[in-house]
């Protein structure tokens, strides 16, 4: 589809829209997650044990995944698999860990709350040319290693005591 012209703008505009964006997409995922009787952490942890599929995360893969510590990954594996999001299955090579799996019931009820959304957002990026959606998908991937490295950044000046 050959591009729409878009309206001119300046890169403080851009921030300016994609902090507001942010801020309304963590309002989603609270939204979201409370809909699902799950905090924040426990969803996002979720959509990691989903992008994995078939290559089933351990606990130590999902904490480097959700960015949380190891402590804490056991935890929110505790309270997905009591809400019946997860189950923990022997790992077949190593029999001292466990791998974690998604239940089919809950990807359906996750899909279910998640697809008019994300129809609404292809619908959206359907308005864009392929070259529009390289650069955004170029923009959004070097954005979130970005955010990702200030984060380790912030976490290790608080580990010195800064």
């Amino acid at each position: 589809m050959p591009a729409e012209p878009r309206p001119a703008a300046t890169a403080a505009q851009a921030l300016e829209a994609m902090d507001f964006f942010i801020a309304t997409a963590h309002l989603g995922q609270q939204e979201m997650a409370q809909r699902l009787g799950v905090n924040v952490t426990d969803l996002l942890s979720f959509a990691c044990v989903l992008k994995a599929g078939d290559d089933l995360l351990t606990a130590g893969d999902l904490a480097e995944h959700a960015h949380v510590t190891t402590g804490a990954v056991t935890g929110i594996l505790n309270r997905l698999e009591r809400g019946g999001y997860v189950t923990r299955v022997p790992d077949p090579t190593d029999r001292r860990r466990v791998r974690v799996a998604a239940r089919p019931d809950a990807v359906a009820k996750v899909v279910a709350l998640y697809q008019p959304y994300y129809d609404r957002l292809d619908a959206v990026f359907a308005e864009y040319s392929a070259d529009e959606i390289a650069v955004l998908h170029d923009w959004f991937s070097r954005t979130t290693n970005l955010a990702l490295e200030y984060i380790e950044e912030l976490r290790a000046k608080d580990a010195e005591g800064e």
